[in-house]
């Protein structure tokens, strides 16, 4: 995994230091048998007090040194783990900021939230136990094989058949347990994104009475992750049993044995003792090697989910050098464009469009459902990119221009209203960080949103709630507003965002807009038609196509799809509207 190189680099020299500490915990450990078999053979056997105090002395010391270099790994690992884990969500974190949302469409949200935590998570624990036993366990198990041969080759047989037995069911553990692993993450995956799904619709669940739809679907889900984990952990529960069933068979092995050769006068009883100590030590590191395939393979299928999203490059490149020289603010074209979302097989959403947003220019985009009008204006701040043909902002194609510096020029308002939990003061300051108290009132102003801030007791501070719950959808709409026009930008972008206002604050907004948009671009997306009425230039989409352009009057001549749009929304028949009839359509029709 390329991403792990760089931690890799940067905690090496903690990590070997964990090691070299561990390293002196397992020769402490692997010592002590050795130790204890002098002290039965010769200390026990020959009831010398001395050297049974000498050797007692000496194994309380070897177990001291033994704890202070656990309590050195200890402390590092812990350290070392928590740092890696702080720092590899931070950078994850980055990195999905940096994703182009074609990128990102590519991940379900639920997903990304599970990498960040959980599976991030499953990597530390990992690193952890790698710095404090796993290491350790290859070193106790190779130390102790090569103690219990030095200490009576003949026993050592009975290793010779244990081993390979256990490398074997180890080797079938990895195997076996990775793809189940790679499926519990997938089904827990589900959980999140069903549990984020509610919390968002919560009260359209509440409002259809759907409780027994979600707890289902919630319990399926569930039941999905559980079976899954099940299986999982059922296919991983048969290794560890018969790795120290085989062990111990060689623990009976060699006590039997060595029995035998007691009896023969061949071997003393502190040599048994020692080498059932270190078969001990060496069922141990096999069970702590076959735990570590177990924590490996679901480390391995997060970090492999987590590289996934590393490994994603933003396909939107830009001219580094490139320095805006021109005069011109404000002005956007669509030279001959059409654009496809990824996984549509290519099916266009807009198609050969052209148009011209001249500075200081109001233009209402206007058509059904699905007409392409929002996937239009995302291509202004380089959400996407077009397919083909040319989008420029003051004159410039926007490929050539980095996206930040392309949106500092743009404010939007989208049509999912989006706050934060916070202040009504920190959520319109959002839109400018450096916002005086001022900026702030008079963009609440514009927004027709100070009234009802200011009726709040808290006024400026009072708290939104998570989505800003506790405001209602016109209150959130203007609050978005004054975020926008706080921005004070060139380019002003309001994505159907008086949907869920009446038509007298709509008016209101709109009065306040020809005041503060002199000499700034604003592109008024609407469903409703009143919206977009006096706008200087109203421009009609139909399957993704400009079908019409023009002012008002100019369309209710010459375009069939804005009169049907009119006669649907205003129940009246084009031909019978005056002049001095429309000049009151704004404000009496819904």
């Amino acid at each position: 995994m390329q991403f792990l190189h760089k931690y890799k680099r940067k905690y090496w020299k903690l990590f070997s230091a964990a090691f070299a500490f561990l390293m002196l915990e397992a020769m402490c450990d692997l010592l002590l048998p050795t130790v204890m078999a002098e002290l039965i053979d010769i200390g026990v056997a020959n009831k010398d007090m001395n050297t049974v105090l000498r050797l007692g002395g000496l194994m309380l010391l070897i177990t001291a040194v033994g704890a202070l270099g656990a309590t050195g790994r200890n402390i590092l690992a812990t350290h070392v783990s928590q740092r890696f884990a702080a720092e590899l969500r931070s950078d994850l974190f980055r990195k999905i900021q940096s994703l182009s949302f074609e990128n990102i469409d590519k991940f379900d949200r639920a997903a990304l939230v599970t990498r960040l935590t959980n599976d991030v998570t499953q990597v530390q624990n990992f690193v952890n136990g790698l710095m404090r036993i796993f290491a350790k366990a290859p070193l106790l198990c190779i130390g102790a094989l090569i103690m219990a041969v030095r200490l009576n080759p003949e026993l050592s047989v009975v290793l010779t058949v244990v081993i390979p037995i256990v490398g074997l069911l180890i080797f079938m553990n990895m195997k076996v347990g990775f793809p189940f692993f790679l499926k519990v993450q997938k089904a827990l995956d589900r959980v999140n994104s069903v549990m984020r799904e509610y919390l968002s619709g919560v009260r359209v669940v509440r409002a259809f009475n759907r409780f027994d739809y979600e707890v289902d679907k919630f319990d399926q889900a569930n039941q999905e992750y559980q079976s899954r984990s099940t299986i999982a952990m059922r296919a991983m529960a048969v290794f560890s049993p018969a790795i120290t069933m085989t062990v111990n068979l060689g623990i009976v092995a060699v006590i039997w044995l060595g029995g035998l050769r007691v009896s023969a006068g061949n071997m003393q009883v502190g040599h048994i003792v020692a080498f059932v100590n270190y078969m001990t030590q060496i069922l141990f590191a096999l069970m702590t090697i076959s735990m570590v395939f177990n924590m490996f393979v679901r480390a391995k299928a997060s970090t492999g989910r987590i590289d996934e999203v590393f490994s994603q490059e933003n396909g939107m490149e830009w001219d580094r050098g490139f320095v805006s020289e021109t005069p011109i603010k404000g002005r956007v074209d669509f030279e001959n464009v059409s654009f496809s979302y990824a996984g549509t097989s290519g099916l266009p959403v807009i198609r050969n469009l052209t148009l011209t947003c001249l500075p200081g220019e109001t233009v209402g985009i206007i058509g059904s459902t699905g007409s392409g009008k929002s996937s239009l204006v995302a291509l202004i701040p380089r959400f996407y990119d077009a397919s083909s043909g040319v989008v420029k902002v003051n004159g410039e194609d926007v490929r050539q221009m980095d996206p930040h510096r392309i949106r500092e020029k743009i404010a939007i308002v989208p049509q999912k209203t989006m706050l934060f939990t916070g202040s009504v003061r920190d959520n319109i300051k959002f839109g400018k960080e450096d916002a005086s108290m001022e900026e702030i009132e008079n963009a609440a102003r514009m927004a027709d949103a100070h009234g009802f801030i200011t009726s709040f007791p808290e006024g400026y501070e009072t708290q939104l709630g998570q989505h800003g719950v506790n405001f209602s959808g016109g209150q959130k709409q203007r609050v978005s507003i004054a975020r926008a026009l706080v921005r004070q930008p060139e380019i002003l972008i309001l994505d159907d965002c008086t949907s869920a206002v009446d038509v007298t604050t709509e008016s209101n907004i709109k009065q306040a807009l020809k005041t503060y948009a002199k000499g700034l671009t604003c592109l008024i997306i609407a469903q409703r038609i009143t919206s977009v009425m006096d706008a200087d230039k109203i421009v009609v989409m139909d399957e993704g196509q400009v079908v019409g352009m023009g002012k008002h009057d100019e369309l209710m001549k010459s375009c069939g799809v804005y009169q049907e749009i009119f006669q649907s929304q205003l129940g009246r028949e084009p031909s019978k509207i005056t002049n001095e009839q429309y000049s009151t359509v704004p404000k009496g029709a819904e």
